[in-house]
């Protein structure tokens, strides 16, 4: 996996290439001349660019209307005070799910067959991410919600685009149910020995003790989420997802909510406010997923402001996940942030470069489980190697592997014919008995490799394999084997 490129100091993040609006904004103009109902709020500035007053509700809520029917086919409305999205960050955040979904981070297996299948927490009115996620890739949803009149216009829009509606389902959340009422008779124990829900016991449910209390004291005086259930008593008995996605109630309070004078995008106290903020919120999610886990390949949540990502961050290795990634959201001068975990074991696999002229190759190892370092590594590689018959032996000092392989040797490894290796190993001993040897012998032409560990944050590894041949070269073009 290549390392990333950092951004420049004061360079900003790009829209999703795969966005539709990445490089050709919506263009208001031309809008104006097909959609009469949007023209009245498109005016031109003194050099002669379409504009339209972001204060404006209906004029926001308005281009939200015309860019779902006329770049997505989707009829959409919602009523006066429910929060508008706009439709090109919203597409950002799907297009993200995509690359994470299309990832090697995670084994890639869908939870239903070929179709992807996704959660929406609190979908709102406007039921913006199964309606793009359906139309833009085919993907289904489940949408929560609390209120009759989001569920209500949820439901409309729905039913108002046949055909995605077979792919979307709107489910009410139990506003009055108690989410503190869960107790460890609701856990079973997998063959693993990991924590899994027992699905014929699950009902009206809440937080297992230890993770409630470990999340209390690292938050201190912070509030924690009160409101109505969010995944827990939501998800239904054998249910399982690819993701979930949540847009969070940002704000604490309706005041705070209004600070930004240049955008008018609506929302109810429901929407936009909780005790404690999107860090309350979004604690609850990790707290749910925790007893939840493997039921959501992954799990995500926009995040409004950045100085929670560390926070948030903090909390899901005190759970116990095993891969955590983060991303920016970019439109306009409005920025958030995607935060996305799992409990799936990252993917493990064989990487094979075809070296040629270069002898060094090295790449990050990311979604490490915290407890495992360079040395857990330096382990796996050596007992991998002696296992499948080849000669290595570790410096734990300098954290480095040295392996000898012959090319049948690893040949059989690259392809993956462990049965190959087996049988070669038995041939060889056969013939070192017959001499009186008792060691394994390779044949001369050998191939000499290197492999160091770098540790460099919790959960990332810096891995190096470098080509160290003899004078008498293998035939054909080396290659460097790294497990992962």
């Amino acid at each position: 996996m290549g390392s990333k490129k950092k951004r420049k100091r004061g360079e900003r993040p790009t829209i999703h290439p795969r966005n539709k609006y990445a490089g050709i904004p919506p263009d208001f103009s031309l809008l104006a001349s097909l959609y009469p109902s949007f023209k009245p709020y498109v005016f031109y500035s003194t050099d002669g660019r379409p504009k339209i007053d972001w204060t404006d509700f209906d004029a926001t809520r308005e281009l939200t209307r015309v860019l779902l029917l006329h770049d997505h086919h989707l009829n959409w409305w919602i009523p006066d005070g429910q929060l508008c999205p706009t439709v090109p960050n919203r597409s950002n955040y799907i297009h993200w799910i995509e690359d994470l979904l299309s990832s090697d981070i995670i084994p890639n297996a869908l939870s239903s067959g070929d179709i992807v299948k996704g959660f929406d927490i609190g979908t709102g009115a406007n039921c913006i991410y199964p309606l793009l996620g359906a139309t833009l890739l085919g993907w289904s949803f489940v949408g929560s919600d609390v209120t009759d009149v989001a569920l209500e216009w949820a439901d409309r829009n729905v039913k108002n685009n046949p055909h995605i509606s077979r792919l979307i389902e709107i489910r009410k959340v139990d506003g009055e149910v108690n989410t503190l009422d869960w107790g460890e008779s609701h856990i079973d124990r997998s063959v693993d020995g990991e924590n899994c829900i027992n699905p014929s016991e699950i009902g009206p449910v809440g937080l297992d003790p230890a993770i409630s209390s470990s999340l209390e004291l690292n938050f201190g005086g912070n509030q924690s989420y009160q409101g109505p259930p969010i995944l827990l008593g939501v998800v239904k008995d054998g249910e399982y997802f690819d993701f979930c996605m949540c847009n969070p109630p940002f704000f604490e309070t309706m005041e705070e909510a209004g600070l930004n004078p240049n955008t008018a995008c609506g929302g109810t106290p429901m929407e936009m406010v909780c005790p404690g903020g999107e860090q309350a919120f979004i604690s609850r999610i990790i707290e749910d997923s925790a007893q939840l886990k493997r039921s959501f390949r992954w799990y995500t949540s926009m995040v409004g402001r950045k100085s929670n990502l560390k926070i948030l961050t903090s909390k899901l290795w005190e759970v116990g996940v095993s891969v955590v990634k983060t991303t920016e959201f970019v439109q306009g001068q409005t920025c958030r942030w995607g935060l996305a975990w799992s409990f799936v074991p990252p993917a493990k696999k064989i990487i094979s470069s075809r070296v040629g002229e270069k002898r060094d190759l090295s790449f990050m190892l990311e979604g490490i489980q915290r407890q495992y370092g360079a040395f857990h590594v330096l382990q796996s590689v050596e007992s991998f190697f002696s296992s499948s018959g080849a000669s290595s032996k570790s410096n734990v000092a300098s954290f480095y592997v040295d392996v000898n392989a012959s090319q049948y040797n690893s040949d059989a490894i690259l392809k993956n014919e462990m049965e190959n290796i087996k049988q070669a190993a038995s041939h060889q001993y056969e013939g070192d008995k017959s001499s009186g040897s008792n060691s394994l012998n390779f044949p001369s032409s050998e191939l000499s490799f290197r492999i160091s560990v770098f540790q460099q944050i919790a959960g990332t590894l810096l891995v190096r394999g470098s080509l160290q041949q003899k004078e008498t070269p293998l035939g054909g073009s080396p290659h460097i084997l790294i497990l992962v």
